[in-house]
């Protein structure tokens, strides 16, 4: 195959990316070649970018790692022995698909117990640009799916804009919710109003958790979250610190607390600020702090007076991306989904992107990698 396409590779922390060019791999037996249509900034990938999460594998500067992982695309070529996706539906070239961006070993003892999605080796495929098969993640023209990634067919009602994020943001946290069993007559704080949490407003209103509060510090966020379906809001700016918040939670839940938390901010903070609005018996989601080495001092007896649990998780079971996209094709009109990706930019402005989405001019960022 003579076809060439562009990767942008990350070079180093606020660097700017690398546009580098290379053949489009063939697909070899059960796999997948994936033409993309739009990739969208995450904020892990954002955190990737600031040097606060570190992917570097060890490797010193200067170097060329490709990131980027909420996308959507067409096939563009079926490798021996794929005939459909993995609900059983026919998979045919030009066919719209979101995937999984991670694929389990299948050997450790988490993938064999099923505990986790998140294996250690999970991102193994994750390799620099310059190797082969080259597109091996979402900055780039091409995705290479490897045999026993999941990957679904896109309902024709849904549009890239949404499909996008369904792999990372909305299926995340429609896992958080299942995992934590939050359902009617719970009563959920969801830390953070950024992609994530915004998708959890709507995946819980779904669910009928019967109180929604959402915390953040951007007055945008706030009327968004609202809009999505939060019963009410807490603005950092309003309650500046963690007794406020703590309080204000406990007051909006009639002094109980909350049953269920989920931190994605992704500061160390916001763990102990999130065990204290916890009512007897509640559960911490804890999805939001990906950054390594990171500490902070917590009082342990809370959890054990208060019978308190906290769930780490990352990743999420390719049911949970099946689900997404079910409730994309039946459910996206009743929450403004089209008003998370704020703007777009050609993959060959990356840099801008990166550099809006840091500053807080833009939501959320989608690149479209043939604009």
């Amino acid at each position: 195959m003579s076809d060439t396409g562009l990767v942008a590779a990350f070079t180093g922390v606020r660097k700017p990316f690398a546009l580098l060019e290379f053949p489009v791999p063939e697909a070899e037996p059960g796999a997948v070649v994936v033409r993309l249509t739009m990739a969208n900034v995450c904020g892990s990938d954002l955190h990737i970018w600031r040097g606060t999460y570190d992917v570097s594998r060890g490797h010193s500067e200067p170097f060329c790692l490709s990131i980027g992982h909420e996308m959507t695309g067409v096939v563009h070529e079926l490798g021996e022995g794929v005939a459909s996706d993995s609900a059983g539906d026919q998979l045919s070239v030009g066919d719209r698909v979101v995937f999984q961006y991670f694929v389990g070993c299948g050997e450790c003892r988490s993938c064999r117990r099923e505990t986790t999605p998140r294996c250690p080796e999970g991102l193994k495929y994750r390799f620099p640009p310059d190797q082969y098969p080259h597109f091996t993640a979402a900055y780039g023209q091409y995705y290479y799916l490897r045999p026993g990634q999941a990957v679904f067919k896109v309902p024709d009602n849904v549009p890239d804009e949404l499909a996008g994020p369904a792999n990372c943001a909305l299926a995340q946290v429609i896992d958080g919710l299942e995992r934590g069993n939050a359902g009617p007559g719970d009563r959920l704080v969801i830390q953070g109003a950024g992609g994530l949490g915004l998708n959890a407003v709507a995946v819980a209103r779904e669910r009928g958790v019967s109180q929604v509060i959402v915390i953040d510090g951007v007055e945008s966020r706030l009327e968004l979250a609202l809009a999505f379906g939060a019963d009410q809001v807490i603005d950092l700016n309003e309650f500046p610190t963690t007794g406020d918040r703590v309080r204000r939670v406990l007051e909006l839940t009639e002094g109980d607390g909350a049953d269920l938390v989920m931190e994605l901010v992704g500061k160390a903070e916001a763990v102990p600020e999130a065990i204290g609005m916890l009512a007897h018996g509640g559960t911490l989601l804890e999805i939001g702090n990906i950054n390594q080495g990171q500490t902070v001092t917590l009082d342990p007896s809370q959890l054990v007076h208060g019978g308190k649990t906290i769930l780490g998780m990352m990743w999420y079971r390719p049911q949970s991306l099946q689900a997404a996209l079910q409730m994309l094709s039946e459910s996206a009109t009743r929450y403004p989904f089209d008003r998370v990706l704020s703007h777009s930019y050609p993959l060959t402005e990356v840099d801008q992107a990166f550099a809006d989405q840091d500053t807080g001019a833009v939501q959320r960022a989608a690149l479209l990698p043939w604009g």
